[in-house]
């Protein structure tokens, strides 16, 4: 006789106050852009050039970005890059939005994830979820995608630490920033309040989004910061797409940072590129490492 499966009721999901959590990050963790000596990594100073020159000739410039960039204190690095005028287009995926949506929020994020899962009390956060969702909620209804809603809520929060806040900041200087989600992915798909339409409606116009700054990418730079899986994929899917409409995006950089070698990194943005007369860039290193170094050598070629 089979077994009575059971079932599962996300309306009874019990969350937790976000003060109560102990967090692992706070924004005195973050990285100064003094922090690093001279760049002497080949592949970050040639990056850099190449990111120089394309800001010279109003080329465009992608950042895609994992969440552990967040939680290695490099938010305020960026920042300062897109300032400066050396970011298009933002895109994050999930994590990005909920560690830069929690520093906005308290100044503090990353949990304890193992201890979390003694109790069932990772990730449920009762602020983050609900105020989060309803900000995609919120965004769907005005036609705003993921990362503008996101960023969109903060500003009109007044959030206490917005400044530091990657969203917040792009949305500022009219950069468009968006965000791609795994559906099941990240915590506050965990919250009773979650809409899994809304999640991949806005998620969906955000795709749009990347792949027109794609579709402009010729000649220019695309990074990817730490995502191992997600926007590797994405960015194919997006370069497919621009590919299969006509447009000549050919002759880019592309860069990968992580601290491991990982497959899909490699090969989608590094490696099968190279196909359009691409030149893929691999750095190998801790992100408070080599973010810092790549920062530094750009300011310099702007000093010179």
């Amino acid at each position: 006789m089979a077994k009575t499966r059971k079932k599962v009721d996300f309306r009874k999901i019990k969350t937790c106050p976000l003060a109560k959590r102990k967090n692992k990050f706070s924004l005195g963790d973050m990285l100064e852009p003094t922090s690093a000596g001279p760049a002497d990594d080949e592949g970050i100073l040639l990056l850099a050039q190449h990111m120089h020159a394309a800001r010279r000739k109003n080329r465009s410039i992608i950042l895609m970005l994992g969440g552990a960039v967040v939680k290695e204190g490099c938010s305020g690095l960026i920042i300062d890059l897109m300032k400066r005028g050396y970011v298009q287009h933002l895109a994050g995926n999930g994590a990005v939005s909920i560690h830069d949506y929690e520093l906005a929020l308290i100044g503090e994020t990353s949990e304890d994830v193992p201890n979390g899962l003694k109790d069932g009390s990772f990730g449920m956060a009762e602020e983050t979820g609900e105020m989060m969702n309803d900000a995609l909620v919120e965004g769907a209804a005005r036609k705003l995608g993921y990362g503008a809603a996101i960023a969109s809520d903060i500003a009109s929060r007044e959030l206490p630490h917005r400044e530091l806040s990657l969203l917040w900041n792009a949305d500022e200087l009219n950069i468009p920033v968006s965000i791609h989600i795994a559906i099941g992915g990240d915590i506050i798909h965990q919250h009773p309040s979650c809409d899994g339409a809304v999640l991949g409606l806005t998620s969906f116009r955000d795709f749009r989004g990347l792949t027109e700054a794609v579709a402009n990418l010729r000649k220019g730079v695309v990074l990817n910061i730490g995502s191992a899986v997600l926007l590797p994929e994405v960015f194919l899917k997006a370069l497919t797409i621009a590919r299969n409409l006509g447009h000549s995006v050919e002759k880019f950089t592309t860069a990968n940072f992580d601290f491991l070698d990982m497959y899909r990194a490699r090969t989608r943005i590094v490696e099968w590129p190279s196909v359009l007369g691409c030149t893929g860039i691999d750095i190998r290193g801790p992100h408070h490492e080599t973010i810092p170094a790549l920062h530094r050598a750009i300011v310099e070629l702007q000093q010179e």
